[in-house]
């Protein structure tokens, strides 16, 4: 089944269109070029039947046939289930060490629509906009099709902020369902993630979008403005995530896992696991607050930690990796701590209740210290 979509009608911000207009140049003249794309599960490609059939690789697909001269490499840094805060801490390794000339950012299904992801959205934004290869980017913002509901509203402002161009699928795919004019089960069986229909839908806006820049790219466009100041505290864009194989953290009972990471959605590898009750590990690291990602599972009984920073017992915040949905175990994301004064801190971890039958020990996947 077919679908037209009036386009137009997602796009949230026209933005500067300079970088883009130069890239598509660039790809007119046969540059080799690379099309990079990070955000969550729709950005993965969950519920595509195959992985050339997520909107990410139509968009991909977009690029070769626009541009049949230039030759390009695709880089899909989408995981399932994690924010914009996980992002802007794993962006250099996922996306930039492999130099983007262009990046879609796909967090506004992820994301709750407040301050804390206000501000963690412009860290992603701020560090790939930012970065070594000046890349293209565009915002995409996904939306739940049963209520319409997704941080638009807040990340729109720092699309605004940089003059970025941007797409909704709330304006434009939304709409449509709730005219009755689509069917929500047509294009998603659990009305967030798209199925093979649902990604060409929203591929379709992406590029309805990039063919009108192409169509105008020989037509003048105002001057890339300089990067204007952070619109929040901007706590997020220089974040450091530490892993078994870039830290040295102090361990009493937690173990570093030696197993390889296959890739980027293989999720509990490079962290450090723990099963008996008082197994602690220290890391200490200059920064403005801590988050703890661990492995929550839905095989019971679970173990729980306790995360202490800067000995403030009255601060502990507990870390249950018990799960209570059935999909499977999930790569859970806390902040501990934030907007603290920047300076050297310490956080301790302690396996604070352990039981003889756990069925998994406790997982440990990294610490995030943000700047």
């Amino acid at each position: 089944m077919s679908y037209q979509i009036d386009w137009r009608k997602g796009v949230s911000n026209r933005g500067n269109q300079a970088r883009l207009k130069k890239l598509m140049k660039a790809a007119e003249h046969g540059a080799k070029l690379t099309i990079g794309f990070i955000g969550g599960s729709i950005t993965q490609g969950s519920l595509a039947t195959a992985p050339e059939r997520c909107y990410a690789y139509h968009v991909f697909e977009w690029w070769k046939q626009a541009f049949p001269s230039a030759s390009f490499t695709y880089v899909n840094a989408g995981i399932g289930g994690t924010s914009s805060q996980f992002g802007a801490a794993r962006a250099n390794e996922d996306l930039l060490s492999k130099q983007p000339d262009f990046a879609i950012i796909e967090f506004s299904v992820n994301d709750d629509s407040d301050e804390h992801f206000l501000e963690t959205y412009e860290g992603v934004v701020r560090k790939i906009y930012g970065s070594e290869t000046k890349p293209a980017v565009l915002l995409v913002h996904n939306v739940f099709y049963n209520t319409g509901g997704n941080a638009q509203f807040q990340h729109a402002k720092i699309g605004r902020h940089y003059d970025l161009p941007g797409v909704s699928m709330q304006s434009s795919i939304y709409p449509e369902i709730v005219s009755g004019r689509i069917m929500d089960s047509e294009i998603t069986p659990d009305d967030l993630h798209p199925n093979d229909e649902g990604h060409a839908l929203v591929a379709s806006v992406i590029t309805g979008f990039l063919e009108d820049v192409r169509l105008h790219m020989s037509e003048a466009e105002e001057e890339e403005p300089e990067m204007p100041k952070a619109l929040t505290q901007n706590s997020y864009e220089h974040s450091v995530r530490f892993r078994n194989d870039n830290s040295a953290p102090i361990c009493e009972g937690f173990t570093a896992d030696p197993s390889a990471q296959t890739d980027i959605t293989d999720w509990f590898k490079r962290g450090w696991t723990a099963e008996k009750q008082g197994a602690s590990i220290t890391f200490e690291a200059e920064c403005s607050g801590f988050s703890v990602q661990y492995r929550k599972t839905r095989e019971k009984p679970a173990p729980v930690a306790k995360a202490v920073v800067d000995g403030d017992e009255s601060g502990a915040v507990f870390l249950d990796a018990g799960f209570d949905e059935v999909w499977g175990d999930k790569l859970e994301l806390t902040t501990i701590t934030e907007h603290m004064e920047y300076g050297m801190h310490r956080i301790v971890l302690t396996l604070d209740e352990a039981h003889e039958d756990d069925a998994l020990p406790f997982y440990l996947v990294s610490v995030i210290a943000a700047k």
